[in-house]
């Protein structure tokens, strides 16, 4: 029998969603950085197997909201909750036992689908403590399995897969057997752009730029791939440190992003990246549609 259905990653901030999501599908769609709240919408992501077709849906963080931003983006995880056929819970093992884990816990009162609760990170904590953790998550919650991995290096992943399909119900293909996600070629390339972004600026600076792909053509004479970029932040002096002293931070980033686009789409890249002030764009649900939140 045949089995299809669409699966919901939920989880706190930083909990390795959209790592386990790459691992899960053998490559790369969704950006990560060890910085939290990095995802900010929500991606698609297709796994084709010859017995299934399991959809994937990956959410932001579910965490307290400050700004227009965050409130659209928990909106957007929590959404999920009713979308999906099967919801899969995912927790940092490392601190299963804080805040933001009784925070995501209540979200589920009430909750009638099955739900499996992923324990990730297992790589960085003793037998000792995980299993104490997963029994107290399972007097909180009735979930339908608890299972130990590591999304970064792939431990406990198969089980997971298998676990998920056995829960699926039979039904056909859902999206084309070639179609791997939801997201256009401008989306993946402006998220790639934003994580090389986390990954060279400090602090607070990654939360206050958005980007945005104004120009993409493909010269497949010059096996060029041509992209021209903005990446938007919200005061003049946020511009002036992304841009840095002689332009060399922009340079670093653009490099950064230019040589994995370069990877991924097996060619010449050329990126031209600038900066523009959009004022308390975070703040602001017009800015906020117009950037594609």
């Amino acid at each position: 029998m045949f089995r299809s259905g669409f699966i919901g990653i939920v989880g706190s901030p930083n909990a390795g969603k959209s790592t386990l999501l790459n691992r899960m599908l053998g490559k790369k769609l969704a950006i990560v950085s060890p910085k939290p709240q990095t995802t900010r919408t929500r991606i698609i992501g297709v796994l084709n197997r010859a017995d299934c077709q399991m959809i994937f849906m990956d959410t932001p963080g579910i965490h307290r909201t400050k700004t227009a931003l965050h409130e659209s983006m928990v909106e957007s995880a929590l959404a999920a909750f009713h979308e999906v056929d099967l919801l899969l819970v995912m927790m940092d093992a490392t601190r299963a036992d804080g805040f933001e884990t009784g925070h995501l816990l209540r979200h589920l009162d009430g909750l009638k689908k099955p739900c499996i609760l992923v324990m990730n990170k297992i790589d960085r904590i003793s037998k000792k403590h995980l299993l104490p953790a997963m029994d107290a998550c399972r007097k909180k919650f009735p979930f339908d399995a608890i299972l130990p991995v590591s999304a970064l290096k792939g431990d406990g992943v198969d089980i997971l897969l298998d676990e998920l399909k056995k829960r699926l119900k039979g039904g056909p293909r859902l999206f084309p057997e070639g179609m791997e996600t939801d997201q256009s070629e401008q989306s993946f390339i402006s998220e790639l752009i934003r994580e090389k972004i986390y990954h060279h600026m400090n602090k607070e600076l990654p939360y206050s730029a958005a980007v945005t792909v104004e120009r993409l053509a493909d010269l497949p004479h010059k096996n060029l791939l041509v992209i021209s970029a903005c990446i938007h932040v919200e005061t003049e002096s946020q511009k002036k440190i992304f841009i840095g002293r002689k332009g060399r931070t922009i340079k670093a980033i653009g490099r950064s992003a230019r040589l994995e686009l370069e990877r991924v789409f097996e060619g010449k890249v050329y990126l031209e990246l600038r900066v523009r002030v959009e004022k308390n764009w975070g703040k602001d649900a017009k800015a906020l549609r117009r950037l594609g939140y």
